[in-house]
């Protein structure tokens, strides 16, 4: 197993001064190794897990806003739905749920697990946690194909996505094993006054006095874009597997920093964490109402709880659920993270 104390789970952000693209590598040790502890998926699914985890601090790591941001891959395969949260500080957990019946070979491709029959969806949630009055989360759905047919990797999903929901283009490298899971990002921003587009406005090729950006500069944007993307073509999954953040940087864009051209920021620390806890568990049971809990009670002795993301289990006996109904304080757990109903 690979020494995480040697090599910290990192994302590291990177930006090309010459022209509005930006970049992010990320690796995930002890963060996947978290999450995989607590369950026993096939090896196609702890890929695309893993993919997927490391694409989520990838998206979430420019995030504007305090909350979360959910993926969910929904499936009509033997994978019924992955799903992975990343939150504005990068904490991270990450969960799948199988068919009952589910035989998945060594060899299983994207296709093969979540969109077997053509029905398999992908969609990302924006939660803001200080909600404005009236504020809903944002979601944003694609098929898993496009005009060219199934999308045959996690990488083409989110790329598909970007260009879809967000008008940016993208592009994703990723991988996973048992031991890390890392992926880099690639995106051309619209210009707007010198910087990035303005959220919630179309995009605007103007320079930093307004006036429509040149024709040369237009030719430099693409040509810095076009280039960053030939060089991270050239990345293998082996070697994002293996190297770090930091050395993958230098490897790809080593003549960038050379000419003091690429703008490299303080590297971030994802970190898996669940965010379920005893008094969370306690306000859904409250949701459900005192009837439903009663007879879940006089069912089975008591209600239990089992967290998907973390495997933290909650048992409420019926003096506890008494408690509940009663307006009575529910003591604490030492859950990490949200939680999943059985």
């Amino acid at each position: 197993m690979t020494d995480t104390t040697t090599t910290p789970d990192t994302l590291q952000k990177f930006l090309f001064d010459a022209a509005p693209v930006r970049g992010e590598l990320v690796r995930l040790e002890s963060t996947w190794q978290e999450a995989l502890a607590r369950h026993d998926y096939p090896l196609p699914v702890r890929r695309l897990l893993g993919e997927m985890m490391a694409a989520a601090a990838l998206l979430s790591a420019n995030l504007k806003f305090n909350g979360a941001l959910v993926m969910q891959l929904h499936g009509d395969g033997p994978v019924r739905m992955l799903v992975v949260e990343c939150l504005s500080d990068l904490s991270l957990r990450g969960t799948a749920k199988l068919a009952e019946d589910a035989q998945i070979a060594d060899d299983a491709a994207l296709p093969d697990l979540v969109n077997a029959h053509g029905r398999g969806r992908f969609a990302i949630t924006l939660d803001p946690h200080d909600k404005l009055p009236g504020q809903q989360p944002y979601q944003g759905i694609v098929p898993l194909a496009d005009e060219n047919g199934p999308l045959l990797s996690i990488a083409a999903v989110l790329e598909h996505y970007m260009q879809a929901s967000e008008q940016l283009d993208t592009r994703l490298w990723l991988a996973a094993d048992e031991h890390v899971a890392a992926g880099m990002l690639l995106q051309k921003l619209p210009s707007y006054g010198g910087t990035m587009e303005r959220p919630g406005h179309p995009p605007a090729q103007v320079g930093e006095t307004g006036a429509p950006l040149s024709e040369e500069a237009r030719a430099q944007d693409l040509d810095t874009w076009d280039r960053a993307c030939q060089l991270g073509a050239t990345l293998k999954r082996d070697e994002l597997l293996a190297e770090s953040p930091d050395t993958l940087l230098r490897r790809l864009f080593w003549e960038d920093l050379q000419d003091a051209g690429l703008r490299v920021f303080e590297p971030a620390s994802p970190r898996f964490q669940c965010s379920c806890s005893r008094t969370k568990v306690a306000n859904m049971l409250q949701s459900l109402g005192q009837a439903e809990v009663e007879d879940i009670l006089a069912e089975r002795g008591s209600v239990e709880i089992h967290c998907d993301f973390c495997g933290q289990e909650y048992r409420f006996d019926p003096v506890d659920c008494a408690e509940l109904f009663a307006g009575s304080p529910v003591a604490t757990g030492a859950g990490a993270g949200a939680q999943h109903k059985h």
